[in-house]
């Protein structure tokens, strides 16, 4: 990473003397940076990053920082090309890691607005996000979430236009399934490789794609790929009294999960719309 240890070396820090390759994400490469000092960081870059990809990230940041007591890691510098973070270490799950886990995230989901979306775009994976800000939820997620993403994905010859039909049906009737709910702020890709155990084997919430969304379509999200503890489930639902049956409206809040990894990962996930699709048409 020449452009970090460059940085590092303009402004005056302590030599790097070990970079170590951190596993579990598949966009940007990540690195620990041990300088001579003994103090570490996280450094993260992406070759041919859009311009404000790690800007993007830093904001997003910053947001889950002022609305849970969860751990989420500072940011160190961030430039177009990479982002340098706090190095929160990484120790096994502690006897209380699934209800803090609850239970702050159900503090980030109490903060509330009065528009879906956000401020400025940001990035789903190195997928742009778009927040275009709306009152009405149905229809923030009908066009900036699904159809946004179906479209791309139709110009790609991933779907056809029966897959297409399909989707249409269902984001003209989204209100027949979900409920209405308020706007909250959700981390926004919130799996279980995006939850990290730290040092202290506490959870901390690391590479968010924040917006105001709905809280079910969040914990939609955790069960994309294997799911969290059931104590998570649990005390997540006394603590925030979300609705319990959100577990039967899950599949439509992931069809956005899904229509995302088949824009980053190919066809392979087709069927797992397809899927998705069959359960509502």
């Amino acid at each position: 990473m020449p452009n970090i240890e460059n940085w590092l070396q303009t402004n005056h820090y302590a030599d790097l003397i070990q970079s170590q390759p951190v596993g579990g994400g598949s966009i940007s490469r990540a690195a620990r940076l041990i300088l001579a000092d003994g103090s570490s960081w996280i450094a993260k870059s992406l070759d041919q990053a859009p311009h404000d990809f790690f800007q993007a990230e830093a904001q997003g940041l910053n947001s889950l920082r002022a609305h849970t007591s969860l751990r989420i890691p500072k940011v160190i510098q961030v430039n177009s090309d990479f982002i340098l973070l706090e190095d929160l270490g990484s120790g096994s799950p502690g006897p209380c890691y699934w209800t803090d886990l609850a239970e702050g995230l159900a503090e980030l989901h109490s903060s509330s607005s009065d528009r879906f979306g956000l401020c400025a775009d940001n990035y789903c994976g190195s997928t742009p996000q778009i927040n275009e800000q709306d009152k009405d939820g149905f229809q923030f997620y009908a066009q900036c979430r699904i159809v946004n993403l179906a479209r791309q994905a139709e110009q790609r010859s991933l779907l056809t236009s029966k897959d297409m039909a399909d989707l249409d049906y269902i984001v003209e009737n989204l209100s027949r399934w979900i409920p209405e709910q308020p706007p909250v702020l959700i981390h926004g890709d919130l799996w279980s490789g995006n939850v990290h155990c730290d040092e202290y084997r506490n959870p901390a919430l690391i590479d968010p794609a924040v917006y105001w969304g709905w809280a079910e379509a969040e914990l939609a999200m955790t069960l994309l790929f294997g799911g969290f503890s059931r104590q998570f489930y649990d005390h997540y639902s006394q603590v925030s009294g979300m609705d319990k049956d959100w577990t039967e409206r899950a599949p439509l809040y992931n069809l956005y999960h899904l229509l995302n990894h088949l824009l980053l990962f190919g066809s392979s996930y087709a069927a797992q719309i397809r899927s998705a699709i069959r359960k509502y048409r």
